[in-house]
């Protein structure tokens, strides 16, 4: 790794406190690319990196790691190590609405688990719980019991290890404290466990909710976003409760709105069925 790379993997650890995990695919990308290139990355000409990573067919992957040198090329302008500023431009991607479920659809996926057990219970507590709070997966395995604080589940290492608060249904809480009450783990510093008291990992928590739902944790997130939008929330406090830091990355719900009032146009106004 290049010193130059090096200084940037501190400087988004140290200053800006990007999340170990965003770390980790800054430094996975980027690494990458000065080793396919086999010299320093401020001695990267854009056609080798074209050449490099021209063979990548998934537009979403190409422009994360398009975006991870724009990020390093600012930096090193801004700290001098290159005296030209550049920037490549990341590829159009189609605006495609979020998957989300109904509750109803949830509820009747969660009807199936196996209650009989504490697994089940788990199970059972934490699908409601993405649901109910929109957190993130990593954000809900990282979830010690002091995170919550009544009907209140306080989230300390979101995006940015920025804290935020986030209320939780009933529902959600009793379903969780009866999980609690079953399991042979107590006193354990996070909430999720496995079979052996372990912290419950992200491999695992996906495949429960493929299980039940057929779909990844972070749709739950979606689903959340998308029920507070289509029952009337304001854009402003949806980002809040979801710990998006700019209002554009929440905005991607606009379209939900759009499509829900144009439903409710086609099912109610007279012209409609004309």
């Amino acid at each position: 790794m290049s010193k130059e790379l090096e200084a940037f993997i501190e400087y988004i650890t140290v200053i800006k406190a990007l999340s170990p995990r965003t770390i980790e695919a800054y430094r996975h990308d980027l690494s990458e690319i000065e080793n396919s290139a086999q010299k320093s990355l401020v001695d990267i000409d854009s056609n080798t990196v074209f050449q490099i990573l021209g063979t990548i067919a998934n537009k979403r992957t190409l422009n994360r790691k398009l975006s991870a040198f724009n990020s390093f090329l600012d930096f090193c302008h801004r700290n001098r190590f290159d005296s030209v500023s550049s920037k490549f431009s990341l590829s159009k991607i189609p605006k495609n609405l979020p998957k989300y479920l109904t509750y109803e659809t949830i509820k009747t996926g969660i009807g199936f688990i196996d209650r009989k057990d504490w697994i089940g219970l788990r199970d059972y507590a934490m699908l409601l719980f993405l649901y109910a709070t929109g957190s993130r997966i990593s954000e809900c395995l990282d979830i010690e019991e002091g995170d919550i604080e009544g009907e209140w589940l306080r989230i300390r290492h979101g995006k940015g290890e920025k804290e935020r608060y986030v209320p939780i249904a009933h529902e959600a809480l009793k379903a969780l404290r009866a999980y609690q009450e079953a399991s042979p783990y107590q006193n354990r510093p996070h909430l999720w466990l496995n079979y052996r008291g372990e912290t419950l990992s992200r491999i695992s928590a996906f495949k429960i909710t493929q299980k039940y739902l057929g779909v990844s944790p972070h749709a739950l997130r979606h689903s959340y976003a998308t029920a507070l939008i289509l029952g009337g929330a304001d854009l402003r406090v949806v980002q809040e409760l979801l710990g998006h830091a700019s209002l554009l990355t929440t905005q991607i719900y606009t379209h939900v709105q759009k499509q829900n009032l144009q439903e409710t146009v086609l099912r109610h106004h007279p012209m409609a069925h004309s």
